[in-house]
């Protein structure tokens, strides 16, 4: 339950999202991409890396955990994507 109070939070799976990549990312190119004001990003970022899912240092990365645990939404977001095709059929 408390995996899913983390990632229920405002931003939380748009920032793993946008930190899927191979490279670190900024805060500001964190901000831009997620579209959360600062004191949110800054605050969701505090809380992922207090969790062991993102790490910091030059830039925002996934852990190794958090990199599982994109993995592990994956199959989430296949279904995600078959249900919206199914919405506009």
């Amino acid at each position: 339950m408390a995996a899913l109070d983390l990632l229920g939070r405002r931003g939380a799976l748009r920032l793993l999202w946008e930190l899927r990549g191979e490279y670190p990312l900024t805060f500001r190119a964190l901000s831009a991409a997620c579209e959360l004001p600062p004191a949110t990003l800054n605050v969701r970022l505090k809380e992922l890396r207090a969790s062991g899912i993102v790490a910091a240092d030059a830039g925002y990365r996934l852990t190794p955990a958090g990199r599982e645990l994109f993995n592990a939404l994956m199959p989430l977001n296949d279904w995600a994507d078959r249900w919206a095709a199914g919405l506009s059929d």
